[in-house]
């Protein structure tokens, strides 16, 4: 393949695509929608295979999130665990300047690749610059018919980068509206549900405990599971209530927990029963989070691909010094003597992922009833 050409920016095409690009930047107000879009219309108009914008962390030394564009779901499961701004990603951190290569390699900064990476050959990075401040890189590789990229595609893309910084400074000043709102929500919902449903629950079980007490026993034993469902629900509007002023708006466990459960809901047909307890966002060392998220991509696309199951529960939980996730289907279980690759069952990985925060998988499995995977590790190793 030969080089791109130089030539000005005067083809009306082009110049066509980059302003619709910028309407589309300009419409959408969702932060993390809008990343993505950022990421596809880079990577369309420069026609390359692969595309990501990492965002830079508060210290502006790494990487905090990765969206990536052009790469098929597994294939990021078998990589692992997100860039961080090493190698090639770290020269544009240091050095927030555009910068092409026909060959990633043959750079000074670079390292070479994890296992199970696609190999990359041409590069461009342009920086995404918010307020004066480097905000993110936008990422794209291997471009398409071409042995590298040319400056059109830099200057192309130096374009998309200016609108996108105006974009996401957009939507960030309409996210803080919303949130400022959905804080004051999340107060007066908070009020009215713990002055009046959960301290109606509360005293629904206190009468029915009464009641249990002077019960047959037959009667009482079906007063007590009604108690437990009391509690259960008590337990579920108290982390809805916190779920409504912390997820939509926070990157953290429980943020990312909710979205990967929507996500495969997609993949499994059927709505996922989902109780989270505990101070998730707070307490989860970021690397217990990260591994707990993986496990619980893992199960629930396992699940998906191969347990025929009509119902899942998850229920993730910190206390006690202890991040604990369980999922739950009804699908055929696990046939014995099935090893986990074979299977396609991947209970290798989730148990390496506990074994190395001091952790541990049980698998309970019954054909034909279904399997828990439970996975629990420490918070402070």
């Amino acid at each position: 393949m030969e080089p791109v050409p130089f030539r000005e920016i005067n083809d009306p095409v082009e110049l066509r695509r980059v302003l619709e690009a910028t309407l589309l930047l300009e419409a959408d107000l969702d932060l993390a929608v809008l990343l993505r879009h950022i990421v596809e219309e880079a990577r369309s108009i420069t026609h390359a295979t692969y595309g990501a914008l990492g965002v830079l962390n508060a210290d502006g030394n790494g990487l905090s999130e990765f969206v990536t564009a052009g790469m098929d779901l597994e294939s990021e499961e078998r990589i692992g665990a997100r860039p961080k701004g090493l190698g090639i990603l770290g020269v544009l951190i240091t050095d927030p300047r555009p910068l092409r290569m026909a060959n990633i390699g043959g750079h000074p900064g670079s390292f070479g690749f994890p296992p199970d990476h696609p190999p990359m050959q041409s590069f461009l990075g342009v920086p995404v610059m918010l307020r004066g401040e480097v905000f993110g890189n936008l990422y794209l590789t291997d471009k398409i018919g071409w042995s590298e990229f040319s400056r059109d595609d830099e200057l192309l893309v130096g374009s998309l980068a200016v609108a996108a910084g105006i974009a996401i400074e957009n939507a960030q000043l309409h996210q803080r509206v919303r949130e400022a709102a959905v804080f004051e929500d999340r107060d007066r919902m908070a009020r009215d549900l713990h002055d009046t449903v959960i301290q109606r629950l509360f005293g629904a079980g206190l009468t029915l405990q009464g009641i249990a007490s002077t019960a047959r026993p037959d009667v009482s034993e079906r007063i007590i599971e009604v108690i437990d469902q009391l509690d259960a629900t008590i337990r579920q509007v108290r982390s809805t209530i916190f779920e409504l002023g912390q997820a939509e708006f926070r990157q953290g466990a429980r943020s990312s927990v909710l979205h990967i459960v929507r996500e495969l809901e997609l993949v499994l047909g059927f709505r996922v029963e989902l109780s989270v307890e505990g101070p998730i966002d707070t307490t989860l060392p970021e690397r217990v989070s990260e591994n707990m998220t993986a496990t619980l991509r893992e199960a629930l696309t396992n699940v998906g691909r191969h347990a025929g199951a009509t119902k899942v529960r998850v229920e993730l939980s910190a206390r006690n010094g202890v991040c604990r996730l369980v999922v739950v289907d009804d699908g055929h279980g696990i046939v014995e003597g099935t090893s986990s690759d074979e299977g396609g069952n991947g209970l290798v990985n989730m148990r390496r992922r506990a074994e190395k925060l001091f952790g541990t998988l049980d698998v309970l499995s019954t054909p034909g009833v279904g399997t828990s995977i439970i996975w629990q590790v420490p918070l402070a190793p």
